[in-house]
């Protein structure tokens, strides 16, 4: 791995993890579900435009269609919905803890599931994975934190490690980035019928607000998604998943540091077990 890799690596995950961060700060001053259809929308004409500034086609394979509606509902309704609606009660680096256990789940439901086969060190991986959460959440739940809330975050996980393993491979054949742009149509379209049945139209309109819905859409909602791309192109998709064991250390520090959360030793032990156990399953995975 170059070094441009690696610090693109690096920038990929401090972006993904501040999401959190920006999310919950737009939670605190607008309904969840009508916020994040609006920053869909917004990211989908973007992506669709790039993509169109790039030549590349609404023509996709049928396989492409397929993963652009399974990651609109998983990874857009789903995933970053249920995550929205949380954070309404749950701090940004408990949400991004539990988001970031997603490489692991899929580690285990690809062995469930599709019986891959699963080295020592990731069987490790996992383990570590299962006794850090289990610390933090113990340390968080007897804190205070709303089970309920704290269900939806792995519940938002469990969605997006669905729509990982059943889209494989369906970002070939090219239109990457018209496929980015479409699927945040689609998950803006669910969000918003969905936001028109449960919320009321309230939006608490401050500066804190707007820079957070302009930094949510354009860096985690477009440029990260670019940066994850131009991983996967450069490196591959196994070496670039590696980084994603830096979420749970970006994300716990992003919300100390931005909105003042605290952070517990209990939460300092889990989270870097929980690193090291994300790390041991994707090394394992370049290995193999």
């Amino acid at each position: 791995m170059d070094f441009r890799a690696l610090a693109m690596g690096l920038v990929f995950a401090l972006m993904w993890s501040s999401a959190f961060t920006s999310a919950r700060m737009i939670v605190a001053d607008a309904p969840p579900m009508t916020a994040l259809a609006l920053r869909f929308f917004v990211s989908g004409l973007i992506g669709v435009g790039l993509a169109s500034m790039m030549g590349q086609s609404w023509r996709l394979t049928r396989a492409q269609w397929r993963a652009t509606f399974i990651f609109g509902l998983c990874q857009n309704a789903l995933y970053l919905g249920l995550n929205f609606v949380a954070m309404t009660r749950v701090e940004a680096s408990l949400a991004a803890i539990v988001a970031s256990t997603m490489p692991l789940m899929v580690a285990f439901f690809g062995w469930v599931l599709f019986r891959e086969k699963l080295r020592p060190l990731a069987l490790g991986g996992l383990l570590a994975g299962v006794v850090g959460v289990a610390i933090i959440m113990g340390g968080r739940l007897s804190g205070g934190a709303d089970v309920g809330y704290v269900a939806l975050c792995f519940l938002a996980a469990l969605a997006l490690t669905v729509a990982t393993l059943s889209v494989r491979g369906a970002s070939s054949g090219g239109n990457v980035m018209m496929i980015v742009g479409l699927q945040m149509f689609v998950g803006a379209a669910l969000l918003a019928i969905t936001a028109l049945i449960f919320e009321s139209w309230t939006i608490n309109w401050t500066p804190r607000l707007i820079g957070a819905f302009a930094y949510t859409t354009l860096v985690p909602g477009v440029l990260a998604t670019w940066v994850w791309f131009w991983l996967v192109g450069r490196i591959g998709a196994i070496k670039a998943a590696t980084f994603h064991f830096l979420n749970p250390f970006f994300g716990v520090a992003i919300a100390a540091l931005l909105l003042g959360e605290k952070i517990a030793a209990a939460d300092l032990l889990g989270v870097a077990i929980v690193t090291g156990g994300i790390l041991a399953v994707q090394l394992s995975r370049q290995a193999r």
